[in-house]
């Protein structure tokens, strides 16, 4: 995809396809308002007539308007003129996606741009604008027999700038938004691809693929054996069930000097989970073929930061097996050692992420983490708790979860935080083992998060839980790619690389 920018007018704007918006009440937007000068109150006339929506969400596109240069026209519903942010501009956005995909356009230009944005800049428009169009043209037919969407020819993407001054900004928006665009197009792939596919083998070649495609990766799988060998034994219990064998994915990417410390994301790869001997219900289970979804992610974003060349050291580790009942699973009762050498009772074989997790984490140790963030779609709890709306941000570090909770606002791939503390920890002790691997139902994303903490004690830590984030159900069914958005944001800031 080519991506530019141009101070050109609405009106005097040729090409394909440019998109413009209309406020409630049939207040025009900056380019509208252009057209409608330039067509004699073209764009009036047709409000008037109701043949235009001002209803956020809404879109249309029109051929050969008059006042307007361009083959066709896009207007987009843009709501209430003074509650216009940037969930605002994305809706908007999708809107007009869904106006133009499925034609012939080649080129589009995106005069949204020139609105006035609540806590915006010329470098995010132009990112929410590309990182728009990516996800509405994406689709997921790989498995089909008869593709039925054929791919949208659009090769070039504009953006209109209200002064020449913002062109380096906005072009670094685009180029930023390209490689997220990509990762989370590979997040979602890895998500939807049926579980008989993309097995902990598969995400395995995955990652050797990305580690040959850029110079900066490298990857190393260590198998069951090698395991075994580092006494990850808690990871291993999750295993017992499945033929499929587990896998240790190590991924780094060295972007700066040796001697400065990584971030470290940990990513659960269960790439089903039945629940284990504490089988999950059958309605809906094909879902859980998402449960590796935090992996996904982990993988992803380290393709973004490749393709970035960002100047920082980043190692993705991710844990990857099968939860499923047989003769050799573990059972409910089981007592396993982990890497670190503390003893869990596993009540309930369905929380096995953060059995997976906690040796993933003790082994990440050793590449000595300025900032360890682990990536699970961990708890129905978390759902009950945000819906499917927020990222769950649990921490040892009130600076970094601040810190990833902003990143997931500019990068419109939102988190909240919620609290850690002593009386949750509570609820994991066990008559018979070091802790219990569950505390109930109560607070449960918490407990979950508290498990998780036992063995960051002395890292600078935060846990993501993505449940009710990492994918969709109903009628849309398929995976999001978040949290990469606010993963790839939280390192651009951390390397230093945006304007």
């Amino acid at each position: 995809m080519d991506y530019f920018t141009t101070t050109s007018a609405a009106s005097r704007r040729t090409g394909g396809c440019i998109i413009v918006g209309i406020y409630e009440s049939g207040t025009l937007s900056t380019a509208a308002a252009d057209i409608d000068a330039a067509g004699g109150g073209s764009i009036r006339r047709l409000v008037r007539r109701g043949d235009l929506s001002w209803e956020l969400g809404e879109s249309r596109m029109l051929c050969s308007v008059e006042g307007s240069r361009a083959d066709r026209v896009i207007f987009a519903g843009l709501g209430k003129r003074e509650k216009f942010g940037v969930p605002e501009f994305r809706q908007a956005m999708q809107a007009s996606v869904r106006a133009f995909k499925g034609s012939k356009l080649k080129d589009i230009v995106n005069y949204l741009t020139l609105e006035d944005v609540k806590g915006t800049s010329a470098y995010y428009l132009a990112r929410y604008t590309v990182e728009s169009i990516g996800s509405g043209l994406y689709d997921f037919e790989e498995m089909k027999s008869i593709r039925k969407n054929p791919k949208t020819p659009l090769k070039k993407i504009g953006m209109a700038l209200k002064k020449r001054g913002d062109q380096a900004s906005a072009e670094k928006g685009a180029a930023h938004a390209d490689a997220i665009v990509v990762a989370v197009s590979l997040a979602k792939d890895l998500g939807n691809l049926p579980p008989n596919i993309c097995t902990p083998s598969y995400l395995a070649k995955m990652a050797e693929r990305l580690a040959r495609q850029h110079n900066s990766i490298q990857t190393r799988v260590i198998n069951e054996a090698g395991m075994k060998r580092l006494n990850m034994h808690s990871l291993l219990s999750v295993a017992h069930g499945s033929m499929e064998p587990a896998k240790l994915i190590v991924m780094q990417h060295k972007g700066a000097s040796a001697g400065d410390k990584p971030v470290v994301l940990v990513g659960k790869g269960i790439t089903f989970d039945s629940g284990g001997i504490s089988l999950k219900p059958g309605p809906g289970m094909d879902e859980m073929k998402y449960d590796m979804c935090g992996a996904a992610s982990v993988i992803a974003t380290m393709a973004a930061i490749a393709k970035l060349e960002l100047p920082i050291n980043v190692t993705a580790v991710v844990p990857s097996c099968e939860n499923l009942p047989s003769g050799t699973a573990t059972r409910p009762g089981d007592i396993v050692t982990s890497m670190s050498g503390q003893t869990i009772e596993i009540l309930n074989t369905d929380a096995e992420g953060r059995l997976v997790l906690c040796d993933a984490m003790t082994f990440a140790r050793k590449f000595k983490p300025a900032v360890m963030i682990d990536v699970a779609t961990l708890t129905g709890a978390c759902v009950i708790a945000l819906g499917h709306h927020l990222s769950a941000i649990m921490s040892n570090s009130e600076e970094l979860a601040k810190s990833i909770a902003a990143a997931g606002i500019a990068a419109d791939d939102r988190g909240w935080q919620m609290p850690l503390g002593e009386e949750y920890d509570r609820q994991l002790r066990s008559n018979f083992a070091d802790f219990a691997n569950v505390g109930g139902r109560e607070g449960g994303a918490i407990t979950a998060a508290a498990f998780l903490a036992k063995f960051a004690e002395g890292l600078n830590w935060a846990h993501l839980d993505i449940a009710g984030t990492a994918w969709v159900s109903g009628s849309e069914k398929g995976a999001t790619g978040r949290p990469v958005p606010m993963l790839t944001e939280f390192l651009l800031q951390r390397a230093g690389a945006l304007p």
